[in-house]
């Protein structure tokens, strides 16, 4: 599985162990073996679990050195057992038995906190996103679609500041920003990258084809069929 969160590409191989953090934003893209599967386990660590956890072994909490969205967990001996021993405990649905799930997932936090104290300051940080570069922000990650409450909470503003801030940034509001800048990318990557205007609509941010193109020919005159057929075979 291969992912990008707006500044680093992450490459999960079969057999790797990896912490998705939160309040990161994500594009995944999975790949399928030669038998056409793909596999995996997840153990969701939400903040109320995390909290009953912290009553019970108190622990010091600090800054995290790195703000990456896949911390990469070393295998050893314990992780490898722990992952065996889930099997026993699966109700035939994909999902593990609810009387067991807080169980093993303490005893996979005491693992991963044994081996690596330090992500007690990833795991215990409850607070929410703190003030940053709006800019930058919003230029790396413009190809999510996200609402607009959403990119406020993640730059650490209230919707009415994220809106007020916006628009001392980039002169306009934010809907028409993001639009504006999501077509000239697709532009880009169909005139420049040969990308498939398929392709290319849910890679910047559109949800609907048919919206995708109508809003690109009203920007550009052409739709993204015509654009890609003129540049075609350019590099």
């Amino acid at each position: 599985m291969k992912a990008f969160d707006g500044r680093n590409n992450y490459l999960m191989q079969p057999g790797d162990y990896c912490i998705a953090r939160k309040n990161h934003l994500v594009r995944y893209t999975k790949y399928r073996d030669q038998d056409d599967a793909f596999e995996k386990i997840i153990i969701t660590l939400d903040e109320p679990f995390l909290k009953k956890y912290l009553e019970k072994h108190p622990s010091t909490v600090g800054i995290y050195d790195n703000d990456h969205s896949f911390l990469f967990v070393q295998e050893d001996k314990l992780i490898r057992n722990f992952i065996q021993s889930l099997e026993p405990y699966y109700n035939g649905s994909d999902q593990i038995d609810q009387a067991f799930s807080d169980v093993k997932r303490e005893e996979l936090l005491l693992i991963l906190l044994q081996n690596s104290p330090k992500l007690a300051d990833v795991f215990f940080n409850f607070g929410i996103p703190q003030k940053i570069n709006l800019e930058e922000y919003m230029n790396r990650n413009f190809r999510f679609n996200i609402s607009m409450e959403r990119f406020a909470f993640l730059t650490g503003r209230s919707v009415s500041s994220f809106k007020r801030d916006f628009q001392k940034a980039f002169g306009t509001t934010p809907g028409s920003w993001l639009k504006k800048k999501r077509l000239e990318e697709a532009y880009f990557q169909i005139s420049r990258q040969n990308e498939k205007p398929g392709k290319v609509y849910l890679e910047v941010g559109f949800e609907d084809l048919s919206h995708f193109s109508f809003a690109f020919k009203k920007e550009f005159g052409l739709t993204p069929t015509e654009v890609s057929l003129r540049y075609q075979g350019r590099s």
